[in-house]
């Protein structure tokens, strides 16, 4: 199989809220949209990669669970107190979550996905 590129679709029912979320907080540049009457498309770069939202989802008011949805985003981060402050100016209430393998901070968009952001250890920015 000779793979181009991968992506991540995400179906949502807070379509204007997710692109906003997505491109507002993460700075994620748009690479083509689609509008037609009941169908909606943001498309935009996702480091080598793209995300796909699109309408089609079910939102929830707060964290959907894993059950419910088993996908989770993630954003590396080289600097992950920055990334909290940016969260916090945002308007999400957030906190830095310390493990053994690193850091994260742990938020939802807008329909209630689950979305992480971690520091980026330094043994593996060469990777």
């Amino acid at each position: 199989m000779d793979i181009d590129k991968t992506g991540i679709i995400l179906n949502t029912e807070k379509y204007d809220e997710c692109v906003a979320f997505y491109q507002n907080l993460f700075s994620l540049k748009v690479i083509f949209e689609k509008n037609e009457e009941e169908f909606k498309l943001t498309s935009f770069e996702f480091g080598g990669a793209y995300l796909l939202v699109e309408t089609g989802g079910l939102a929830k008011n707060k964290q959907k669970l894993i059950s419910e949805n088993s996908t989770k985003i993630r954003f590396n981060v080289t600097d992950i107190e920055k990334a909290l402050e940016e969260v916090i100016q945002y308007g999400i209430a957030a906190k830095i979550e310390t493990y053994e393998w690193g850091k994260t901070i742990n938020i939802t968009d807008p329909d209630g996905n689950r979305v992480g952001i971690r520091d980026i250890p330094k043994l593996c920015r060469s990777l």
